[in-house]
């Protein structure tokens, strides 16, 4: 098969979902049925000036005309911001101003018809040539809408083994240089090779070029795993499809970089899904059970749950049923809360409004009561405690339009159930008769039964719909999540996510440390520990707060702490040697973040600075000036927080480790983390909302690891069992040692290749050994690639066990393989030059120094605990 028969078939499948076929050349300036004056303008002028004629026949011709004009000239040499502001010219309409009846009056030219695909034109053309400053380009095929270029795909011979997909979003790049003006009107990028097939934006790199694996939003891969590229285009490409897509599902963020994000498969099939059931149960004639519930969104972390919910958003406040609804976003700390609004606040080209955020309990009714339609507020889930005096929450609003959307609904946030509450009642002056002051009667204890806050939610807004989207199943004991939102409407588990390269596999290493300890070498304990027990009744807070205090104190223990540090250094430098990135380290309190802090730096000085901007570690964590001398320091104000996050976030920043109790292990996306060390007892949700941060793709990321001090294999296990009950599929962690069974099985395969060739003396072996080395593998049939494929599995292996003692034994025998893979790809003249990542990767492992600490034994023989079965993790 050749790229042109690959061209003509996807061109038949475009033609079957509804588009019309055009030849470049026919269309050319010198062609049979010419179009286009020249080979510069990527739009076909006439065809968007009929379609604005056809679609606008109230608007004026000189208003017509110069909406067209600001379509041809978007004003900015910026790529990217021209295709911003074109992107809200094409959904929002183009602004345009015209004299009537004495008056000059405002209105909107709309270049696309929404709501009737039939009313638009939709042409597939291929051989297009455009003409940029310096070179003329052609790509494969361009979809265009009423004229306007929207959609440009680059495709790659199927039988080629060396032009792959990746070669297909090089040539774009070109493009983008080359041919920028049409890359001004693009929304979505496709490439192909026939097999595979991925879109992406404007402003993607190669690893956020996603499948688009289903056409009805249910069944996965319906024509085969080969049939990728008509899968998509039957899938999204489609004109009903297409059209949904570019209105509700395209957007921009400006947080310093201009972003272009577009949805997955999984993001907008949840929308669609969850649109009509909001639809039908904020009817107000709806009864019984289905009344105000729009269901469960279960996506799991890391694969774009914040871009869901926005999108989600912006379609539900333009739905027509909905009659301009008001959307009230809940969550249940103030972080998650900021974070979150910090999504949709950058989002704002898509919603078309200004989210506000509630400040306090007044300011949320304030915000709410009386507003007659529209708006986007948020709030976190405790301002909707009534006052003191106040046994019901107040009613904010009866409108049947109100859609409230829960993040991490769980039902210590969202319970229905009652606890009776005893409080004293508030002082009163006795009364005074005759002069004489009379004697107060003594107080008393007033009872009553406080609800739960989805009560609360219930009483102030008891007409709205609500949908919840979670990270985490719920749990199956979890009766009252689902009395106020109903049952899951999409479902997007682990599985489902690595597969598509969302997210990466995260993996289990225990590192238990010692906790032999004497009683008076124990370390002062935080009391405050609330928030930790959140899950508990509240009669059982006093035992739990007890107990957990006692951990604290063996736990926080200065011998123990020191412990921890010195295995943490050696342990993050050798993952930092075979795969460079960032860690978070979660500890029980904030005095233990201090200690730990502390020990770490004593056994780094240079990784401190006292300045925020400087410096390899920082703690980051609640505080207020108030607290103890020792957490001062660390107490930093809102706007030196989120310059942390920046320099965090960003790959290139000295910045590699942060030390935290709570704050960053929700709704919190640092691509480059690749290790979370855990000195916390943590469980549920919980839980599987904090190691879901090391399970961000990033460049060539291989796997995020979890890294226990503490022992949550248990909690672990527990999770994966109420994950698979939730019809959840894959797995929470895998187990270190089975990226040490893959490498050891590659390392096997690569000896056997080597059989009959010494290579025994490689650690001190000169070029001569490698030299024979890689004849003798040039002398086995197809004997380079296969060393080159299995010496890569090995070495992706490598990086994600390379602390392991067993991976530390044959570390030199690894590099000796990397070494003569490397003469090898030098030998071929043929090889194409290796980008500069794969190049830092191999010299990586070629040169890592593997220090793993002996000190490290199991913490459950000291303090009396049962022992987990870390074995079954990998069941």
């Amino acid at each position: 098969m050749t790229e042109d028969q690959l061209e003509q078939e996807a061109l038949s499948w475009l033609v079957e979902t509804g588009y019309r076929y055009l030849c470049g050349y026919d269309i050319a300036p010198d062609g049979k049925d010419a179009e286009r004056a020249d080979y510069v303008q990527p739009v076909l002028i006439e065809r968007l000036r009929s379609a604005i004629a056809r679609l606008n026949p109230l608007i004026p011709l000189v208003a017509q005309a110069d909406a067209l004009k600001q379509v041809l000239d978007l004003g900015t040499p910026a790529l990217l911001a021209a295709n911003r502001h074109f992107h809200g010219l094409l959904v929002n309409g183009v602004p345009v101003q015209y004299q009537k009846d004495g008056e000059t009056r405002g209105d909107f030219v709309w270049l696309i018809d929404f709501a009737e695909a039939s009313k638009n034109e939709f042409l597939a053309i291929n051989q297009y040539t455009l003409k940029g400053a310096k070179h003329t380009r052609r790509p494969d095929i361009v979809l265009f809408v009423n004229g306007l270029p929207l959609v440009l795909l680059e495709l790659k011979n199927p039988a080629d083994e060396n032009a792959d997909i990746y070669k297909a979003f090089e040539q774009i790049q070109t493009y983008k240089a080359q041919i920028p003006d049409v890359f001004q009107y693009n929304e979505i990028l496709v490439i192909s090779d026939g097999s595979e097939a991925r879109m992406g934006s404007l402003s993607a790199n190669a690893e956020r070029y996603m499948q688009w694996r289903t056409i009805d939003g249910v069944s996965l891969d319906p024509l085969g795993q080969f049939n990728e590229l008509e899968t998509l285009i039957r899938g999204i490409l489609a004109p009903e499809y297409l059209l949904d897509y570019l209105r509700f599902f395209v957007l921009f963020e400006d947080d310093g970089t201009l972003i272009k994000k577009i949805a997955g498969y999984h993001q907008f099939h949840a929308v669609r899904s969850a649109i009509g059931q909001v639809v039908a149960a904020s009817r107000p004639d709806v009864i019984g059970g289905r009344k105000g519930k729009g269901g469960v969104v279960w996506h799991t972390q890391g694969s774009g749950k914040s871009i869901t919910m926005t999108c989600f958003a912006a379609r539900v406040m333009r739905e027509a049923a909905m009659e301009n609804p008001t959307i009230v976003v809940i969550t249940d700390r103030n972080d998650l809360d900021g974070q979150l609004f910090g999504v949709f606040s950058l989002a704002q080209d898509l919603l078309r409004e200004q989210p506000v955020q509630v400040s306090t309990r007044q300011d949320l009714r304030a915000k709410l009561s009386n507003r007659p339609s529209g708006g986007i507020v948020f709030a976190t889930i405790q301002k909707f405690a009534p006052g003191e005096d106040e046994d019901v929450f107040p009613l904010l609003s009866d409108r049947h339009n109100i859609v409230v959307i829960a993040d991490e609904a769980h039902r210590t946030q969202y319970g229905f159930e009652a606890k009776l509450k005893q409080r004293l009642p508030k002082p009163t002056q006795a009364p005074i008769l005759a002069g004489v002051a009379q004697e107060a009667s003594p107080p008393y204890l007033t009872s009553s039964y406080q609800v739960g806050y989805a009560q609360h939610l219930r009483d102030a807004l008891p007409n709205a719909t609500f949908v919840a989207f979670t990270g985490t199943p719920v749990s199956s004991e979890d009766r009252d999540t689902r009395s106020v939102f109903g049952e899951y409407i999409h479902i997007y588990d682990m599985q489902q996510a690595k597969e598509d390269g969302a997210t990466v596999a995260i993996y289990y290493e225990s590192r238990l440390a010692k906790l032999s300890l004497k009683v008076d070498e124990m370390a002062q304990i935080d009391d405050d520990v609330d928030e930790l027990a959140e899950d508990e009744e509240e009669s059982e807070q006093g035992k739990l707060k007890s107990k957990w205090a006692a951990l604290e104190r063996i736990v926080g223990a200065e011998p123990r702490i020191a412990s921890v540090a010195a295995d943490l250094v050696n342990h993050f430098e050798t993952r930092q040697q075979s795969q460079s990135g960032k860690a978070m380290v979660v500890a029980m309190s904030r005095e233990i973040c201090v200690h730990l802090y502390k020990e770490l730096i004593k056994l780094r000085p240079d990784w401190h600075n006292d300045d925020p901007e400087l410096g390899a570690i920082k703690i980051v964590m609640t505080g207020s000036a108030s607290d103890k001398a020792m957490l001062r320091p660390h107490i930093y104000p809102k706007q030196v927080k989120k310059r942390l996050e920046k320099r965090f976030k960003d790959p290139n920043d000295p910045l590699q480790l942060v030390i935290v109790r709570d704050m960053w292990l929700t709704g919190f996306d640092a691509p480059c983390v690749h290790t979370l060390y855990i000195d916390k007892p943590m469980k549920g949700h919980n839980l599987m909302q904090a190691i879901a941060r090391v399970n961000r793709v990033f460049h060539d990321k291989q796997g995020g690891l979890v890294v226990d001090y503490i022992g949550i294999a248990n909690e672990l296990k527990a999770a994966l069992k109420e994950y698979t009950a939730s019809n959840g599929k894959g797995k929470p962690t895998v187990d270190t040692s089975e990226a040490w069974a893959i490498l050891e099985e590659r390392l096997d395969v690569l000896r056997g290749m080597l059989h009959g060739f010494d290579y025994s003396n490689f650690e001190t072996g000169t070029h001569k050994l490698l030299a024979g080395a890689a004849n003798h593998i040039l002398g086995l049939p197809d004997g380079k690639k296969r060393f080159a494929d299995n010496a890569l599995q090995m070495s992706k292996a490598f990086s994600l066990c390379c602390t392991l003692d067993e991976a530390k034994a044959v570390r030199e025998e690894i590099a000796f393989m990397q070494a003569v893979k490397v003469l090898l790809a030098k030998r071929d003249i043929s090889d194409k030059k290796r980008s500069d990542d794969e190049k830092e990767l191999a010299i990586r492992q070629i040169i890592a120094q593997a220090v793993v600490s002996d000190e490290v034994v199991d913490i459950f023989d000291a303090v009396g605990l049962e022992k987990p079965n870390i074995g079954l993790l990998g069941r």
